[in-house]
């Protein structure tokens, strides 16, 4: 690890960042340029101080999972990632962590999305970042770790995940969540993380098991998504899908119609609030 290119590093990439770039409010009489220390390290989900000592480079090295938030929360390039990486004395990103990546382009998108309930989500339904306000509707996603990132995993696994779900819809989700699972399985192979994912929940659930028999392909969630919260009871919005150009990672944005009950529910959530804007990072 090369503490002090990695801090030089850091410090060139915050001041290089504005704070509307990541979707803050200008600051009038700044007296930095750039985001602040603190901007970032909330975008990167850690403290404060232990993102200054490493910008100072006086901080320990920054595990994998903490190097791939800080990646992530000052919106570098991919080029500019593997070089973080390599600073922080790791080397090439694993697999895994390189799928965490979400691209600069994509994460400008959420940035202006903080008064909408949205997320970043990886191919196989692990939520790497989410507005406010999708936290007041969803929850913290992000917390999981291992297998249970996975949605599709929580889903057939954890009940608690099904309890936002009106029960006479449950049976199409799980429809879903399998042809879902299919169609990557097999885009990607039998060795893949998805065929992974797939035996794995077939000795673990056998509804999961009986629908993956029926070799069901092509089974789509529709727009129109219900809810039921336990704060502000039943929502009806509606779910748009942008997926970035590899298809890798997609952005879910949920919506209502103006003037309805749901609107206006959303709007109370907004009021409730939530926690800052929550990318993944390990919780061990």
């Amino acid at each position: 690890m090369d503490s002090d290119a990695l801090g030089h590093f850091l410090r060139t990439r915050r001041e290089a960042l504005q704070p509307e770039d990541v979707g803050l409010p200008a600051r009038s009489r700044r007296r930095t340029a750039g985001l602040r220390r603190e901007d970032v390290a909330e975008l990167s989900g850690m403290s404060a101080d232990y993102f200054a000592r490493l910008e100072r480079g006086s901080g320990p090295q920054p595990s994998e999972q903490m190097t791939a938030a800080l990646a992530r929360g000052l919106r570098l390039s991919l080029d500019e990632r593997d070089h973080l990486f390599r600073l922080a004395g790791h080397g090439a990103p694993r697999r895994e962590l390189r799928a965490q990546h979400v691209s600069p382009g994509l994460m400008r998108v959420l940035d202006r999305l903080d008064d909408t309930p949205a997320q970043i989500m990886g191919a196989l339904g692990e939520t790497l970042v989410q507005t406010r306000l999708a936290i007041a509707l969803l929850g913290d996603e992000t917390q999981y770790t291992g297998a249970a990132r996975s949605a599709v995993h929580r889903w057939f696994t954890d009940p608690a995940a099904r309890r936002l779900y009106p029960a006479e819809d449950h049976a199409h989700h799980s429809r879903v969540h399998v042809a879902l699972l299919r169609g990557l399985a097999t885009q990607q192979g039998p060795h893949s993380p998805a065929a992974e994912l797939a035996r794995s929940l077939t000795g673990l659930s056998q509804e999961f098991a009986e629908i993956w028999n029926d070799h069901q392909v092509g089974v789509q969630f529709t727009e129109r998504k219900r809810f039921i919260h336990p704060e502000v009871g039943r929502l009806d919005l509606y779910c748009q899908i942008l997926l970035d150009p590899d298809r890798t990672h997609s952005l879910l944005i949920f919506t209502a119609t103006p003037g309805s009950d749901s609107h206006d529910k959303l709007a109370l959530l907004a009021v409730l609030g939530a926690g800052p804007v929550v990318p993944i990072v390990s919780r061990r």
